[in-house]
């Protein structure tokens, strides 16, 4: 169908809107979006334009995947060359030039000795692959009893059955249960509603050291890894004290566990560095990518560990397999193409450092909202991935009741501002190429979506 006859299908009566969308099954309630169906038609740079005909400034990247901008020419165009001479390799049997360079770009790209990749199709089956790499590493060095995945609280890992079980959000996970086992969750970094009621920094950090605790009363023999997202996404931009990453690193290397940053969000250029590894100085020993690596044009995810795990894998087939991991379109020729052009474009145009430029005007434009408004609590993140909490009193941190988030979202989205919305924030992760303009025209919409919030309450 057209456009057009699209726009046409979704105005007419409501029972003929019903039965042409109920077919398709999306991430939210199929009756709500029968109700008020929103089709994307076309998108350019950071903006979408829906079937209708309405633009949206897009402050999400989609859903942090168009790192390079929609209809990025340069990796467009590389992806019908490749589409011109190979769009499938027999995966059972090999791989193809196109995901080589991909996977020795990345490991060239990466922090430290990062130097083993895995390519895969999504971020879910990235995260599934590290928990399984970290379990068949430590049986091929001998410590088969170690399974055990550590993750945290307000996480989000994917909606596979093992990267649900890591996941953290009870809404989510509850439709599901019960889930695999030998997944532990403990409470993340939050340090504006800290859970053990503390203040940093006279905290002494108890959300890390906490960890090594759960480490050793699960018996350290047990566990293979911990998970964390660097800059957590679901529980409102949870962004860690300096010595948080760092801690974790120490205390994974004294009881021989594996540490996985989860950078499907964080990395490709969004916290200001290529990789949040680099944000933050630390260096994983899995490390997983996902979304933005390739620019939204096609489906990628991938995996990189470090040269000794890597190496733990090659030996004699007979009694070494090597890692046991495989998905249909893993190290597609097309997917591949798009990578390595989405990464030419950070690099050469040096998104990070727009990022990071951006992301201070970004900033500072919500402080001045939160000063005009006073229900900003908390501004959280790096670069282009930032968040707002919102609270009805900044002293005693009191959240609205009912949550404001959801309105003010919602509200964005009627005056044309595509951002994440939750009950009590907001989150940014616009493309790496937007313009100084183009972060002034958000913080505008917004402004305007919030005082018309405000004067219905």
């Amino acid at each position: 169908m057209t456009d057009a006859s699209i726009a046409n299908s979704i105005s007419d009566a409501q029972t003929s809107e019903e039965r042409f969308l109920r077919q398709i099954f999306i991430r939210s309630q199929m009756t709500d979006f029968v109700r008020d169906p929103l089709l994307m038609a076309r998108a350019e740079g950071v903006w979408y334009e829906d079937v209708n005909g309405k633009r949206y400034l897009d402050a999400l990247s989609g859903i942090y995947v168009v790192s390079v901008g929609h209809g990025n020419r340069r990796v467009m165009d590389a992806v019908q060359r490749q589409m011109e001479t190979l769009s499938f390799s027999p995966v059972m049997h090999g791989s193809n030039p196109v995901a080589v360079r991909l996977a020795n770009r990345l490991a060239e790209l990466a922090p430290g000795d990062l130097n083993g990749v895995k390519l895969l199709s999504g971020g879910s089956e990235a995260t599934e692959a590290a928990f399984k790499m970290a379990r068949q590493y430590h049986r091929l060095t001998g410590n088969s009893d170690k399974y055990k995945i550590i993750s945290r609280y307000h996480s989000w890992h994917g909606s596979t059955l093992g990267s649900l079980s890591a996941s953290g959000l009870s809404s989510r996970r509850a439709s599901s249960e019960p889930l695999a086992p030998g997944f532990i969750h403990v409470f993340p970094p939050t340090c504006y509603r800290c859970p053990f009621g503390k203040e940093y920094p006279s905290c002494d950090l108890t959300c890390a050291t906490l960890i090594s605790d759960v480490i050793e009363c699960e018996d350290a023999s047990t566990v293979a890894a911990v998970i964390v997202e660097p800059i957590g996404h679901t529980g409102g931009i949870i962004e860690p004290p300096e010595e948080y990453l760092p801690q974790l690193r120490e205390l994974c290397d004294r009881h021989n566990v594996l540490l996985i940053f989860d950078e499907i969000i964080n990395g490709a250029g969004r916290t200001g560095e290529m990789f949040a590894a680099e944000t933050f100085g630390v260096t994983p020993d899995l490390l997983c990518l996902g979304k933005g690596i390739s620019g939204g044009i096609a489906p990628l995810s991938a995996l990189l560990c470090r040269e000794h795990i890597r190496d733990a894998f090659w030996g004699d087939s007979s009694v070494n397999p090597g890692f046991v991991e495989g998905h249909t379109f893993e190290g597609n020729p097309l997917a591949a193409a798009a990578g390595l052009a989405t990464l030419d474009e950070i690099v050469e145009r040096d998104l990070c450092g727009n990022s990071r430029a951006m992301g201070d005007r970004l900033r500072a434009g919500l402080v001045e909202l939160g000063q005009k408004y006073g229900i900003v609590g908390d501004i959280r993140g790096r670069g282009l991935f930032l968040g707002v909490e919102f609270v009805a009193d900044k002293q005693t941190k009191r959240r609205f009741d009912p949550p404001i988030g959801l309105a003010i979202g919602k509200q964005a989205l009627a005056n044309g501002l595509l951002m994440r919305f939750d009950p009590h924030w907001i989150a940014f992760g616009p493309a790496l190429t937007i313009t100084a303009e183009e972060i002034d025209e958000i913080i505008r919409r917004l402004d305007t979506s919030i005082e018309q919030v405000l004067s219905r309450t």
